[in-house]
């Protein structure tokens, strides 16, 4: 397993890009232009941590919350069995272990956001043959554990798929409009500077189908080739996400902050030339601050924590000297 799984390799998403043409730009549904302020993250939901249960020794969930003043976490992945039924890493029964870490975060005061997709494994979205199929995927888990919100990771073949593309955006059109109040956050690959086309592309398509998403969320890491710190390149990317929101949607740009998100990675990444650091997360946190995005997250909870002696970074800890859960404390204090 790599170190990061959900993330977009800047070499793959050269390629795609060049795959997939830019949508053209729509116009919004009065709807989704006008939707302000109050469509940004609530306490709690705006900062949600990924946990991968199936990998990493994933620590105690209601311990997190616990020791950490994080209220909720964003559980990974939801995928496809091979056809157009969702399970937890294709394998697992919605009704098993992860019903049960779920229970425990409720039980200790918290809740969750679900993701599917991911880098790796089938995604629904390929393996649901329509927007209603996929909707109907997405609806049995959000029956399962009654979901207040839920993340598209949006990866690999399933992003760089223009009709799959659009069998996403209009499914998640299908769940608004059948689950009232529920978030949902699309979460994708970037450059340093925003979106490239293929993320732009996918932008466009929401806009143009009306789709009200509550958080357009980008993965700042994994550059293939960056300047300056971490913490500067994750915020001018985030500018570039906001320009492009803006122009798709014709919000204004405080709008436009309020449905944009960042989520990042904690230490060492997949690049060797890439090392996010607590206080690059601070510059991170302070721009969510200043700007009151949707979105504040990182992968993952699993690497929040030193590495052991021999113990390169990888699925259970960050490879840079800290104390036990420094990264998730510092975005525990983002409250939207």
């Amino acid at each position: 397993m790599s170190i990061a799984p959900r993330t977009l390799l800047a070499a793959a998403a050269a390629v795609t890009a060049a795959q997939v043409a830019l949508a053209a730009p729509g116009h919004a549904t009065p709807a989704a232009r006008d939707a302000g302020p109050s469509a940004a993250a609530s306490p709690g939901v705006a900062v949600a941590p990924y946990e991968y249960l199936g990998w990493g020794n994933p620590q105690a969930p209601a311990s997190v919350l616990s020791t950490t003043g994080v209220k909720w976490l964003t559980l990974a992945f939801v995928l496809s069995d091979g056809g157009c039924n969702p399970k937890w890493d294709g394998s697992r029964s919605l009704t098993g272990s992860d019903k049960t870490a779920i229970n425990s975060i409720r039980s200790a005061g918290g809740d969750v956001v679900v993701s599917f997709g991911g880098w790796s494994g089938n995604k629904l979205g390929e393996h649901c043959s329509s927007a209603s199929a996929l909707a109907g995927a997405y609806q049995k888990v959000i029956d399962a554990y009654g979901l207040k919100a839920i993340d598209i990771d949006i990866e690999s073949t399933e992003f760089s798929n223009g009709t799959v593309q659009q069998r996403v955006i209009d499914a998640l059109k299908i769940v608004k409009s059948k689950n009232s109040g529920i978030k949902t956050y699309i979460t994708f690959g970037t450059t340093p500077s925003g979106p490239d086309s293929t993320g732009k592309s996918l932008i466009n398509r929401g806009a143009k189908a009306g789709l009200a998403n509550d958080g357009w969320v980008i993965m700042p890491f994994d550059f293939g080739g960056h300047s300056g710190s971490m913490g500067s390149v994750t915020t001018a990317a985030a500018d570039g996400l906001k320009n492009t929101v803006k122009s798709a949607y014709g919000y204004s740009d405080s709008v436009a902050y309020a449905h944009i998100g960042i989520s990042s990675m904690n230490g060492k990444t997949d690049e060797s030339d890439e090392t996010v650091t607590t206080g690059d997360f601070q510059t991170i946190l302070a721009y969510a601050k200043a700007h009151h995005i949707a979105r504040l997250t990182f992968w993952a909870v699993n690497r929040d924590r030193t590495c052991g002696s021999g113990e390169s970074a990888g699925d259970s800890c960050s490879g840079v000297s800290q104390s036990a859960y420094a990264y998730s404390k510092i975005f525990a204090q983002y409250t939207g």
